[in-house]
Parts: C-alpha cells; sequence; structure tokens
C-alpha cells in the first residue's frame, strides 16, 4: 500500500478528538506556531521534515547545552527565514512563546513532564520514543492528552513506512498462517570498551537542568551528547531504545493490547565501559494466543542469519521476516513456492520515514482525529520495553493487568511502576 493511500485510511478509521481549537469545515491558513525542544542530532531530523512540510513556523527552540542550540541555529539559519528564539529551560519557552506546536527530542527521562506542560499550555505534541523512563509516566501523558484533547504523535514511524504497512497487511491477511511465535531482535557488532572517567561538565551544558527529575550524576561524556540510553537513571537500554519499535510491530499485528506474564534475563557479559545497562538480554512475552520474544546483544554481530535486527513471525505456512533496511521477506513452509520479498522505501540519509509520520500529524490536528501513532499506542510499546526490564531488575516474573496498569498482588513490582522525581520536580498525576 502508498503511504497516501494508508494515511487516507489512518483518517478514515482514525478516532475523531472531542474538542480541539479548530472549527470543523474552516480551513486554517495561518502557520502553526512550532518549537523544538531537543536541538540534538535527532530533534534536527524532525525539524527538517517538519519545515519541508510547511503550515508551520519555527518560533522557538530550546536545549540545555548551547553548543547544540549554536549548531542548530546555524543549520536553521539554512532552512527557514524565520529568526526563532534560544532558550535553555522549555518552561521559560512555554510560558513566553504559546507555540501551538511542540516536538519532544530530549532524552527520554525528560519526555513526559515536556510533553504534559506543552499539552496543557495548549500545544499539539510530537514527541519521541519510548514515551518515558517508566510506566506511570506514559499513564499520565495518555491522560494529559485526552483532557486537553491535543494530538500526540509519538515518534514510532514504522507505522507509516511503505514496507511496514504492507507486511501488516501481509500477515493480518492470514497467508503466513496462524502464528504461535514472534521473535524480536537487534544484534550489533561491539566490544568491551573502556570505561570513560566523569570529569566537570562543559561550560555550555547545564548538567542539573540535563538530570533534571532523574538522579543526579557526574558528567561524563560518555552519556551527553551521545549515549545516553545505554545508563539506566536516564533510559532503558537497549530494549527501552530499539525494542520499542519492534514491540510496537508486535502489537500492531496483533489484537491483543498487551502481554499476560513476562520474564526477562539479562547482564553485562562483555561490557566494560562506563555503561550499566545489560549488553546481554532476553524477555519472554506471553499472551493469550501466541508466545513473544525479544533478544540483544552488543557485540558479535549476527552474520549466520539473514538479517540482525526486526522481528520474525513464525506461522504454518511460513516464516515472515520484517526487517529494517533490508525490507520484509516470506518464506514459505511448502519450498514448492516462491520466497516472497518487499525492499524498504526509506528517505535518505538517514533511512527513516519521519516525514510521513509528520504529514499525519498535522492531518491529525487539521482533522481532529487521532494520529496514526497516538500517544495510547505508543504507551501500550513503550510498556513492553519497560516491563521486560522491570522483570530483569526484579530477577523474576511478573503477571501483567494491561487493563489496569498494575501487576496483581505485587507490591514489590508495582513499586517500580513509577519513581521518586529529584529536587523541585513532581513527579506527573496519572
Amino acid at each position: 500500500m502508498q503511504r497516501r493511500k494508508f494515511i487516507q485510511l489512518a483518517t478514515t478509521t482514525g478516532l475523531a478528538l472531542s474538542a480541539g481549537p479548530l472549527v470543523l469545515g474552516m480551513k486554517r491558513t495561518a502557520p502553526y506556531r512550532l518549537a523544538l525542544i531537543g536541538s540534538g542530532w535527532w530533534g534536527m531530523n524532525i525539524l527538517r521534515c517538519a519545515l519541508q512540510h510547511g503550515g508551520t513556523q519555527l518560533v522557538a527552540i530550546c536545549d540545555v547545552d548551547t553548543k547544540q542550540s549554536d549548531a542548530a541555529m546555524h543549520e536553521i539559519t539554512k532552512l527557514t527565514a524565520a529568526k526563532p528564539k534560544v532558550y535553555r529551560d522549555y518552561r521559560d519557552l512555554l510560558q513566553k512563546e504559546k507555540p501551538e506546536i511542540v516536538v519532544v527530542a530530549t532524552p527520554d527521562h525528560w519526555h513526559p513532564l515536556i510533553a504534559i506542560a506543552a499539552m496543557q499550555q495548549g500545544a499539539h505534541v510530537y514527541v519521541e520514543k519510548p514515551v518515558g523512563h517508566t510506566v506511570y509516566e506514559g499513564r499520565a501523558m495518555v491522560k494529559a492528552a485526552r483532557e486537553t484533547n491535543r494530538v500526540v504523535q509519538v515518534g514510532t514511524h514504522r507505522r507509516v513506512s511503505p514496507h511496514n504497512v504492507s507486511g501488516m497487511q501481509f500477515l493480518k491477511s492470514g497467508k503466513a498462517g496462524k502464528i504461535g511465535m514472534v521473535r524480536a531482535f537487534v544484534h550489533y557488532a561491539g566490544g568491551a570498551g573502556q570505561k570513560t572517567p566523569d570529569m566537570e561538565p562543559p561550560a555550555s551544558l547545564d548538567w542539573d537542568l540535563w538530570c533534571g527529575p532523574a538522579p543526579m550524576r557526574p558528567y561524563n561524556p560518555a552519556i551527553h551528547p551521545k549515549g545516553f540510553r545505554n545508563f539506566l537513571d536516564y533510559a532503558n537500554g537497549m530494549l527501552g531504545d530499539w525494542g520499542i519499535h519492534w514491540m510496537d510491530q508486535i502489537l500492531w499485528w496483533t489484537e491483543e493490547k498487551y502481554p499476560r506474564k513476562i520474564f526477562s534475563a539479562a547482564d553485562r557479559y562483555i561490557k566494560e565501559d562506563s555503561t550499566d545497562a545489560p549488553d546481554t538480554q532476553t524477555v519472554i512475552y506471553e499472551f493469550e494466543s501466541f508466545t513473544a520474544t525479544w533478544e540483544h546483544r552488543q557485540y558479535a554481530g549476527n552474520h549466520a542469519e539473514k538479517s540482525n535486527i526486526g522481528c520474525y513471525f513464525y506461522g504454518t505456512e511460513g516464516t515472515f521476516h520484517m526487517g529494517w533496511q533490508d525490507g520484509w521477506t516470506f518464506y514459505p513452509a511448502n519450498k514448492n513456492k516462491p520466497i516472497l520479498h518487499e525492499d524498504a522505501q526509506l528517505d535518505k540519509p538517514d533511512d527513516q520515514n519521519i516525514a510521513g509520520l509528520w504529514k499525519d500529524f498535522m492531518e491529525a490536528i487539521a482533522q481532529k482525529r487521532r494520529p496514526v501513532c497516538d500517544i495510547e499506542i505508543g504507551h501500550r510499546s513503550t510498556n513492553m520495553s519497560l516491563l521486560g526490564m522491570l522483570s530483569w531488575k526484579l530477577g523474576r516474573s511478573i503477571e501483567w493487568d494491561g487493563d489496569k496498569e498494575i501487576i496483581p498482588g505485587d507490591a514489590e513490582a508495582n513499586q517500580l511502576l513509577r519513581r521518586a522525581y529529584r529536587g523541585e520536580w513532581e513527579y506527573p498525576a496519572y
């Protein structure tokens, strides 16, 4: 299915927002006031797509590191004639600029507070995945989106990638037969690495504000400007980073909204650097009608299989691989039937499909409907990763009531569905 047709379908079937700033039947002519919070590499990827799409005026950017915001402004002058203001604290930006659309592309631990504050100020939000660091942060974001009637798009862009869309059509058609197992995986090459000493933060960086509600620890260049996702105070490792994309593929395919049991085994067998996230992890997710597994390692890249990343769906009629740069492939159980394949159609230079996701976001705002990667969808996919990490931290399996979002009869586990915030920062209401 072509992206245009897919988005039309999403428009037709999407849930309409109950209220909003637009009046149906009236076409908006003024551009939306746009702000970018988090101006690093990925934030700028999103901003390029936003500006290329049109319909917005960039009024401000925000970053706790002036080195990053300076670099961003240098590029922005080549992208637009607008003269956005630069802020270090997102609260000042929201109060003074009153943006109508906010892009949240900060480290993971900041997503909930900034996104919720933007919604409450009146903005629609494009927030990067994962939606938060804990389960109840995601719940709070869903609550805020529904209470404020804002459109919130999560950056799980595979939901609009042409080969992912057509691949899901193939799976849902039943051509792979009854699927009893799904295996999601990421295998990256690497080695032990080496420790990076803590040091004073660079003069350009407000380290206290970077840490924000998360624990304050000494600055380490392995954390910022890149690498934070392998530090558990600020993210949830490979499962929290890459895992959400493939957990989302599983939930997109199945009619079940969540697993009922989860067990994870993980450790640091190889890494000797300054990070603390597992370099090896396996998670088993028990659903009602199938079992899903996740596995990753950050060493010994996989050349023995046909791919080192993606999902295998194992069905009675054959095995289906949903990949990234290698598209999708179906291997029939009947060897007399041909192998089926569809190449990926990815936007350069990043091999992502942010432009299609931004297009859907803007159309959802105009049409007062839920976007294709609505915050509730992103919340459930994020939960898959977070529950895997929670099981590992506990050292045992857990049961999950996804309707109530609790771990029944397990006070110890339920405590890990949220965490204490540092200093002045208050955990969002959920």
